[in-house]
């Protein structure tokens, strides 16, 4: 198994050095943040792979490098590009590094984040105030996610459990995160990782509210 993480990460480093190879220049801005984007997606994949495999702080310096391609993708982004924030967040939230999460989460709230009209939009939001620990400004954020169709239900209930300190309530809706992941044929950049369960966990521990759990989905 090991190999085949080792595969995933050497796939992954190689698609993000073809993009830095092909990266538009500034006469064409478009072509750049998009290509940034991808280089960012390619970077948090191998960065993954790397940490199922459990060499972390190999892992840890392609987290950075993919939140810093999210970074520099979001100046010529179109509006609502949510996903780049949210990338950037969740890479160095995984990586560890709670002091660059905090500041990409402040890059995020001064986008607006919270007040967004998209779903992604407010997910954006509710993460970035949790990871800053704004928890009471968090929880209406998380709860305007809930019942909806066009977000998944168990991620919000996760994220207002935290921001309400429900363990319970928490543990219950992890699981089903983790449960809907173990069910899908698909992952992000092929890389089979349940990452938004990380992430939750992550900010779990910070308020003693975590859970156990264990999954081939996860780093052992």
């Amino acid at each position: 198994m090991a190999d085949e993480w080792a595969s995933h990460a050497e796939r992954q480093a190689e698609r993000y050095r073809d993009g830095e190879r092909r990266l538009p220049d500034l006469a064409d801005l478009d072509s750049r943040q998009r290509q940034l984007t991808r280089m960012g997606n390619a970077a948090g994949g191998a960065g993954f792979a790397l940490l199922m495999a459990g060499r972390a702080e190999e892992a840890a310096e392609w987290l950075h490098r993919a939140a810093k391609r999210y970074r520099e993708s979001i100046v010529d982004a179109p509006p609502g590009s949510w996903g780049r924030p949210i990338g950037a967040m969740k890479a160095l939230v995984i990586a560890g590094d709670w002091a660059g999460a905090e500041e990409a989460a402040r890059w995020a709230l001064e986008l607006g984040a919270p007040e967004a009209e998209s779903p992604i939009g407010r997910y954006a939001g509710s993460l970035a105030l949790l990871v800053v620990g704004r928890d009471a400004e968090a929880r209406p954020v998380a709860a305007s996610l809930r019942g909806r169709d066009d977000f998944p239900g168990d991620v919000a209930d996760a994220l207002t459990a935290l921001a309400s300190a429900d363990r319970p309530a928490y543990v219950s809706a992890v699981e089903s995160v983790l449960d809907s992941f173990e069910s899908r044929d698909e992952y992000l950049e092929d890389i089979p990782i349940a990452d938004t369960v990380l992430v939750l966990q992550a900010l779990a521990a910070r308020r003693e509210l975590g859970a156990e759990l264990s999954s081939p989905l996860l780093p052992s």
